[in-house]
């Protein structure tokens, strides 16, 4: 049995920056135990299952593993998802609809002069929610810093993950991941893993995202962290919206850029938006 597989690079426009993905083919008759061993194959920090896909309707739906779990919803892979899918099935339309166990993600897509899908921006599959504090020095030891400027929170738009202000890029760029603390003060069944953010400018952040539990040591872009941010700062600041730039993957050497818009309205709560390019990388079959 053999199953295609394209990879590519996610939140950049040059190839082998941005955060690297894999996208498998005609997944429906894998069980979870096999994704879950084809990912830690591919050994990058997800990999997406397409178990059916549909042109007419411009929808599919997928899977999403890490090396060490299923995810319900995560950012960087349903953009670049996405993006793959719509050039393969040559799709017409702006719109594409990703089934996951969080719920239907919708990808916009971006094209360029020539009509060829680059990039795609997608609307998390559940409003913002505030899941509580966390105790700030326990955290702190989560990134292996002495101190951390204010209380960390645990937010989610459909994946949970700890969030961490940090006073400045310097501080930013010492931390480094703690498996041990994580294990005492941050399971994997609290949150996926800690995004630490520092402002750069008025409408630009810089983080890092760190999930050792989660089999992602340090991830080059984290698109369902980064909508639960955004989510985090329109919360905090009120009014009706917020835009922002993210630069993630400085510190590995894989710079990313999220574009990232966060939209409050009465009824629906905070709904936050993440986009970027996508860069095809390779492609070729897996022997099963």
């Amino acid at each position: 049995m053999k199953l295609a597989f394209e990879t590519c690079d996610v939140f950049t426009t040059t190839r082998h920056g941005g955060n690297p993905l894999a996208v498998v083919q005609g997944a429906a008759a894998l069980d979870a135990a096999l994704m879950q061993a084809i990912a830690r194959e591919f050994n990058l920090s997800e990999t997406v299952f397409i178990l059916a896909e549909d042109a007419a309707t411009a929808s599919a739906r997928v899977r999403i593993f890490t090396t060490a779990r299923e995810l319900p919803f995560a950012g960087h892979p349903n953009v670049g998802t996405a993006v793959m899918l719509a050039r393969r099935l040559e799709l017409a339309g702006d719109r594409l609809v990703l089934h996951q166990p969080a719920g239907p993600v919708e990808a916009r897509l971006t094209r360029d002069a020539g009509g060829l899908v680059t990039a795609a921006e997608i609307t998390a599959p559940q409003p913002f929610t505030l899941l509580g504090t966390l105790p700030a020095a326990g955290i702190a030891a989560c990134a292996g810093l002495s101190a951390l400027p204010g209380e960390p929170v645990l937010a989610s738009c459909g994946t949970p993950f700890a969030i961490a202000e940090v006073g400045d890029a310097a501080t930013l760029a010492e931390a480094a991941p703690d498996a041990a603390a994580f294990r005492r003060h941050l399971p994997a069944e609290q949150a996926v893993g800690l995004l630490l953010y520092t402002r750069m400018g008025p409408d630009l952040l810089r983080v890092r995202m760190f999930a050792p539990l989660s089999g992602v040591p340090e991830d080059p872009a984290t698109g369902s962290a980064n909508v639960a941010l955004a989510g985090l700062l329109a919360h905090r600041l009120g009014g009706e919206s917020l835009t922002l730039r993210v630069e993630q993957g400085i510190e590995m050497g894989r710079p990313s850029l999220l574009e990232l818009a966060a939209e409050a309205t009465p009824d629906l709560g905070i709904r936050v938006r993440v986009g970027g390019a996508v860069v095809p990388v390779s492609q070729g079959h897996l022997t099963l």
